[in-house]
């Protein structure tokens, strides 16, 4: 902050608690023996008058040590600018202790969670309950509360996995994080070509294309074959080595409608999910993976 800033917000603070205090000492000057007990503010209103008292002992003394409070917390903790306070209180050092406390309070609990497998986690209530929180707190912001993901974030209640829906596969997404990048096609091919490509990938989930298509579908089969297939398979089924999506199952990340598929051919996509390692480590990443994995197996034993 700077100086003057700094200097302005000390003055207003100051010039506050003095205006208050002088208002204080002023209105105690007045004592009942010198308001006539007749004497109104001029206001009437039903046959009630407001008669002109001082206030009452009690309640001026109260003020003054309200004033006296606000000018201690001033010394003790920040409030005029710049200026720390005598204890050296911060919100973000109180946000790391309650952090700490916690972690030490927890910690143990995480610890034994961590050395039980994931499938067996699924045959206990406490562990998955305690993944779905920590999911709501970390994850659902893009996966929403529900995990069922919105356009560009996966639904992780399906089968259907980018990198892998094992454990260990889930696990190491969590702790890893995520890059996936499919390159914009636009310059590489004719509007033609990216028509016929378009064509051909929403046949392979949608059958009973018009006889008017054949032709572009198998241009687009074709061109599919050079250029695709390296990341989606042969078959286009995806490789999940790679993140790259199955295009025969009707699952879209980024929406299954001729324009939309267009639209990820012309533009590409670009995918991150951000590493947890740091925050949350091996242990929490362990008891959300169990969750995570409930999501999509749930047959499995509880």
């Amino acid at each position: 902050m700077s100086t003057f800033w700094n200097n302005w917000i000390i003055a207003i603070v100051a010039i506050n608690i003095i205006g208050v205090l002088w208002l204080l000492v002023w209105t105690r000057k007045q004592s009942p023996e010198d308001v006539a007990e007749t004497e109104t503010c001029g206001h009437s209103y039903d046959g009630i008058e407001e008669y002109n008292q001082p206030l009452p002992r009690w309640w001026l003394n109260l003020f003054y040590i309200m004033i006296a409070v606000a000018i201690a917390y001033l010394i003790l903790f920040p409030g005029l600018g710049n200026y720390d306070g005598t204890l050296g209180w911060t919100s973000e050092k109180q946000w790391d202790n309650e952090i700490l406390m916690t972690e030490n309070k927890y910690s143990a609990i995480y610890a034994e969670y961590a050395k039980v497998p994931v499938e067996e986690l699924l045959n206990y209530d406490e562990p998955l309950k305690v993944g779905q929180n920590l999911f709501a707190n970390n994850c659902a912001l893009c996966h929403g509360t529900d995990a069922k993901g919105t356009k560009g974030f996966p639904n992780l209640t399906d089968a259907d996995w980018l990198y892998g829906g094992s454990p260990e596969a889930i696990k190491s997404s969590i702790l890893q994080g995520r890059v996936g990048n499919m390159p914009a096609f636009e310059n590489a091919f004719s509007s033609e070509q990216i028509s016929a490509l378009t064509n051909y990938v929403s046949s392979l989930s949608n059958t009973g294309a018009p006889i008017s298509e054949l032709a572009s579908i198998k241009q687009g089969k074709t061109l599919f074959a050079s250029t695709c297939a390296a990341c989606h398979g042969a078959n286009a089924k995806g490789t999940q080595a790679l993140g790259a999506p199955n295009l025969t199952d009707n699952i879209w990340l980024y929406g299954g409608t001729k324009p939309e598929i267009e639209a990820s051919i012309i533009k590409g996509r670009q995918g991150n999910m951000p590493s947890h390692s740091t925050l949350l480590g091996e242990e929490k990443s362990h008891v959300i993976a169990a969750y995570v994995y409930s999501l999509a197996n749930p047959n499995q034993p509880e």
